[in-house]
């Protein structure tokens, strides 16, 4: 048997295809941007699990709002699917039939007597022969003349056609009443009914189309309220009404019963009319319970109608119940029950466009299933984070949003204990925290994203500086010089003896044919990130900048200069040192104006002074020129700024200049007193200045940072 080829079809992607696994390592990277601009992680966990988020390769993963709005579609879904009105359409649709068919009865009973003639004459002949039997009859018994036979069969032949056209006369008399009652019927289906009821049908197959209809309907208006009425209602005999009324009865007693605060015998009650009712209903509530869903079903149905729709359905089912009791013990038991059912159940009127048909049972079954789109879609509005996930209904969430959405919902419920379980967040008294690795992780992600979109030509634009000592070995070579670590690249070797003295055997060296791969010098150097913390870097967007750089700047030491040392300062109304663990949830200083910079250099230098023999450097992110310094114990806070604060904080400059501290400023914006006082910082410590944009700054740092730490051996 041949197997057909293996087909794959590709589709764009709509965020609605079926989403991989999440992981902590995943998760951490979706956080990192929002915890570093709101420097709170339990707000950034709140707002992932809400709004998703987007991977690298631009794949959805949905958040709750998203689950939301699929709940909401698939809801949609059915409203535009579905013509409510359908229900009376259909109704209508079945009662037309039975008068079409008992109209055509009737005109064809007609036509059979109006066919006539024939009839009558067969109909005379048949009196003609069997008189002129029994005239012969009678002749032999009392022979008389022969005219007097013969007028005896005239009159016997008038007398039947008289009764033939007094016949016809009845029926057409009959059959114009019929049409008269047909044409009078009231124009609902209810009232339609109701004049049927009564209606002596012509035609047996009207009468049989009608009996169906009426089954039809008092099954489903049964249903709306016992769930175990399958039986075919056509066959009901006044035995069984009576039955029904008296099953009617005894529930309206027990609710009453259980209204007056009574405890009824429910067991007694289901032994004797269980039939009626699901097999799986254990106690009265249950009962109730389903009992408030059926009728809150039908009533949704009604609210969910036009005006004159409502009307008609209403008088529809009033009329095909037409035992006074069994209509009277419904009437009590919908008022029993409604008054169980809280006034906001089943109020929302639905707004169907669609122009599929449904019959009324199944307009209350998609009530039902509408009602529970509204509940679960109302316990997601009071979801407030992952662990209330765990109060849904797992088996309503998969039936109603499906496999998939049920899948992703698990996962959302699980994101902290994922982060939890991999050691980058912890919980306390407070609420989460980020540890160590959990900053590391933020800090690779800063560092990714700083050098994701760097060319290879752009680290040429920067300044090199030499320093240091022997280093790794690259991938590119050299001729050998006397002092070189002889690392020989071998093959090129031997092609520069070949190229120097042609092909042959063997192949003659000579020192001036090695070729060494050159080799990358490293210094080991200490570093102070001091980071503008003041007012005017959130507001110039420039603080969340300075953390990404400083959280990246640390993620590169860590994982390529491990001898390296680096320290983070940040200053605004005075200066304090920032440990790494601190920066993703660091805020900005709202209380304090000033920016303090003597302060900031003074700490960065009692820093560096525990590094002797390293490369010492001072990195300053910065938006604007020093406006506080410290003079005789207190803080000095001017703006414009002072003199005499320009002053002191060029002391502290000229005091990192003696140490060997280079310092390094990253401006952030240009005014004309930033000028001046970055004019006279360079004049004395020969630092150098970059002016960047907050989203080129990392550029900046880190490539400088990196093209100091190298220099090329030869």
């Amino acid at each position: 048997m041949a197997t057909s080829p293996l087909r794959t079809r590709y589709s764009r992607w709509d965020g609605t295809q079926r989403i991989s696994g999440l992981d902590a390592d995943e998760l951490m990277r979706a956080l990192s941007d929002d915890v570093m601009q709101s420097g709170d992680l339990d707000l950034a966990l709140q707002r992932l699990f809400r709004w998703g988020f987007e991977r690298p390769d631009g794949e959805n993963v949905p958040g709750l709002r998203e689950m939301m709005e699929r709940l909401k579609e698939r809801r949609q879904e059915q409203l535009s699917r579905y013509d409510l009105g359908s229900i009376l359409d259909d109704i209508k649709e079945k009662l037309d039939e039975v008068l079409r068919t008992e109209r055509e009865g009737i005109a064809r009973r007609l036509a059979e007597q109006g066919s006539g003639p024939s009839t009558t004459e067969e109909a005379a002949g048949a009196g003609e022969t069997g008189e002129g039997e029994l005239g012969q009859s009678r002749a032999e018994d009392d022979p008389g003349p022969a005219e007097s036979s013969d007028a005896s069969g005239g009159a016997t032949s008038g007398e039947g056609e008289s009764e033939t056209r007094d016949l016809q006369r009845m029926l057409a008399r009959i059959a114009e009443r019929k049409i008269d009652q047909l044409n009078n019927l009231p124009a609902d289906p209810g009232g339609a009914i109701r004049g049927l009821h009564d209606y002596e049908f012509m035609d047996p197959e009207a009468r049989r189309l009608f009996q169906e209809l009426m089954a039809m309907l008092q099954q489903q208006v049964l249903q709306s309220t016992f769930q175990g009425m399958q039986q075919a209602m056509s066959e009901m005999s006044a035995e069984d009404v009576a039955e029904m009324r008296q099953m009617m009865h005894e529930l309206n007693e027990m609710l009453e019963a259980r209204q007056r605060g009574e405890d009824p015998n429910f067991d007694q009650f289901m032994h004797k009319w269980g039939h009626f009712f699901g097999s799986d209903i254990k106690d009265l509530d249950e009962l109730l319970a389903h009992m408030q869903r059926q009728m809150g079903a039908m009533r949704q149905v009604m609210e969910s109608m036009s005006a004159e729709q409502r009307g008609q359905l209403q008088g529809m089912m009033q009329s095909i119940m037409q035992d006074p009791g069994l209509q009277e013990e419904m009437t009590r038991l919908g008022q029993n029950i409604g008054q169980m059912i809280p006034p906001e159940e089943w109020r929302n009127r639905y707004q169907f466009s669609g122009d599929e048909s449904l019959t009324l049972g199944e307009a209350m079954r998609m009530m039902d299933r509408l009602k529970e789109y509204d509940q679960l879609e109302e316990q997601l509005r009071d979801v407030r984070n992952w662990n209330d996930l765990a109060n849904l209904d797992d088996d309503q969430v998969r039936d109603l949003l499906g496999d998939e959405t049920h899948e992703q919902m698990g996962q959302l419920a699980q994101i902290t204990k994922m982060l939890e379980e991999a050691g980058y967040i912890r919980k306390t008294r407070r609420g989460f925290e980020l540890t160590p690795q959990g900053v590391r992780k933020i800090g690779e992600k800063a560092l990714t994203d700083i050098f994701q979109d760097l060319d290879k030509d752009r680290m040429g634009q920067h300044e090199l500086r030499h320093a240091g000592g022997a280093g790794e070995r690259t991938d590119v070579t050299k001729p050998y010089e006397f002092g070189d670590p002889f690392l020989l690249d071998l093959p090129k070797t031997v092609m520069n003896a070949v190229q120097r003295n042609g092909a042959g055997s063997p192949v003659r060296l000579d020192p001036h044919d090695f070729e060494v791969y050159r080799t990358e010098y490293n210094t080991r150097s200490s570093t102070v990130l001091m980071v503008d913390m003041s007012r005017s870097m959130l507001y110039n967007g420039c603080f969340n900048a300075a953390k990404k750089v400083a959280l990246a700047l640390d993620s590169l030491i860590r994982s390529k200069y491990p001898r390296d040392d680096l320290h983070i300062v940040g200053f605004s109304y005075m200066a304090q040192e920032l440990k790494t663990t601190e920066l993703p949830t660091l805020d900005w200083n709202e209380y304090n104006y000033g920016t303090n910079m003597q302060h900031g250099f003074q700490l960065a230098r009692q820093m560096l002074g525990r590094h002797k023999g390293t490369n010492r450097q001072i990195i300053v992110i910065t938006d604007g020129e020093p406006t506080a310094h410290f003079e005789n114990g207190h803080v000095r806070f001017a703006y414009p700024p002072t003199p005499r604060t320009f002053q002191e904080t060029l002391k502290e400059v000229i005091r990192c200049t003696r140490d060997g501290i280079t310092i390094n400023t990253f401006m952030l914006e240009r005014s004309p007193y930033m000028v001046q006082f970055i004019n006279d910082l360079m004049r004395i410590n020969n630092g150098r200045v970059f002016v960047a944009t907050p989203d080129r700054l990392g550029e900046y740092i880190l490539v400088d940072y990196v093209a100091n730490k190298r220099k090329w051996v030869g």
